[in-house]
């Protein structure tokens, strides 16, 4: 037997409707705050996500899926979903269009890093993109939507810590007190924070090694060294939170893991799900279109893992809505009465009524067993005597009644007695 590569995970039907329902809260809330949706390809050219992502990030170091086509070009499967979109926007000349250009995805994404909980190496994310605002007010709307996602799905468990990591003039007189401060203490430190002290101390404050986490605990903050802009934009996206109802934590400690962050950065993070709790993260990145070769364009957006959101809402009990179940299943009891029961199936399902019938050639009792474990609404069971008198007894599963309806007017006794149409 072939097995399923490792870090992957197979989506069965007893729990797709999980994640149909993840997705649905997500496009309803993108519906809500206008977002359309966009889709790019799973794969890029390397070169994308080395200048998007940064060569300085695990991401690129350490993660990617990247192989060689049969041209000789470098290709990389997709690590993460903003890179893409903004290649999207150069190479379609988006600038031109009415800004600003507010988007989402649910996308695959591909990582090579140890599986753990919630964390797979191939995962799904969905994600919001806002392209052409600098105002503080994009950064609001954008935490907005996060904070609506996670409360349409139920999810009460998580706390929101924000920050700014300021812009390239800030930014430059907080990696010289950085670069002050750890210099003394890099024998102590791991090879990767030795490396990024020359080329991003900032990253330095990412490290996840237990020593590097307690030297860096004690690191300057940037909130002492932002500029009087970002002071103010991060003032006022605070401001405008607030105005919102929502409530935030400002953490000086989070920088996000890929370098092309600026300003505000934000996490919503849970307790439930492991040490590595975060479950929707995103920030500003203003220098982002420039670096891959557009114009100047601010942008700010969010990225959720589905995979994480629908393990956080099992271990804390959030309720997913009962799975789909058929609103009739209609038994055949011969070759006859079967080919009537497929023929009724298809004019309810042409209503929109979900409806099933023998697909094995079972007996009735079987049929009947089987449309029990489909938890079938209601059941209608066909012979030579409902074919005479076009007529059936339907029965309600739930409490055993039954009622005879014509066979021309099935669909319309479901759908009165259902309030719907879709079982």
């Amino acid at each position: 037997m072939i097995s399923i590569p490792k870090g992957t995970k197979d989506v069965l039907p007893s729990t797709s409707y999980k994640w149909q329902f993840i997705e649905d809260c997500a496009r309803e809330v993108a519906r809500q705050f206008n977002i359309n949706e966009v889709r790019t390809p799973v794969f890029e050219h390397t070169e994308l996500f080395a200048r998007g992502v940064g060569d300085t990030t695990d991401i690129v170091n350490k993660e990617m899926y990247t192989f060689l086509d049969k041209g000789g070009r470098s290709i990389t499967l997709k690590p993460e979903g903003t890179a893409g979109v903004a290649r999207m926007f150069i190479e379609n000349g988006l600038a031109s269009s009415p800004l600003p250009m507010k988007s989402f995805y649910i996308t695959p994404c591909y990582r090579y890093e140890r599986p753990q909980a919630g964390r797979l190496r191939e995962f799904h994310q969905f994600g919001v993109e806002v392209y052409g605002s600098p105002s503080p007010a994009a950064d609001a709307e954008v935490i907005f939507a996060a904070s609506s996602f996670l409360n349409k799905l139920g999810i009460k468990d998580t706390r929101l810590e924000i920050n700014s990591i300021g812009c390239k003039t800030c930014r430059a007189q907080y990696n010289a007190a950085l670069r002050d401060y750890f210099k003394p203490r890099l024998a102590e430190m791991c090879a990767t924070c030795n490396e990024r002290f020359t080329k991003n101390p900032l990253r330095m404050l990412d490290c996840k090694e237990e020593e590097c986490k307690k030297i860096a605990a004690g690191a300057p903050s940037i909130l002492d060294y932002l500029c009087p802009d970002c002071a103010a934009h991060f003032e006022s996206v605070k401001n405008l939170l607030s105005a919102q109802g929502i409530e935030y934590v400002v953490n000086p400690g989070i920088v996000r893991g890929l370098d092309y962050y600026t300003r505000t950065v934000f996490e919503f993070v849970s307790t439930s799900i492991g040490a590595q709790g975060t479950v929707c993260a995103g920030g500003r990145y203003d220098g982002l279109i420039a670096e891959l070769g557009g114009s100047q364009t601010p942008a700010v957006g969010f990225a959720a893992g589905l995979e994480r959101l629908m393990l956080l809402m099992d271990n804390t009990g959030v309720s997913f809505p009962a799975p789909h179940v058929p609103a009739i299943y209609i038994a055949g009891m011969d070759d006859v009465s079967r080919a009537k029961a497929f023929a009724l199936v298809g004019a309810l399902r042409a209503r929109g009524i979900s409806a099933e019938c023998d697909l094995m050639g079972r007996s009735v009792k079987a049929q009947l067993k089987y449309a029990d474990k489909l938890g079938a609404q209601y059941v209608a069971v066909i012979g030579e005597s409902e074919l005479a008198t076009s007529s059936v007894n339907l029965k309600k599963m739930s409490d055993g009644s039954t009622n005879c309806v014509q066979l021309d007017d099935i669909g319309k006794y479901i759908t009165e007695n259902q309030g719907g149409t879709n079982g």
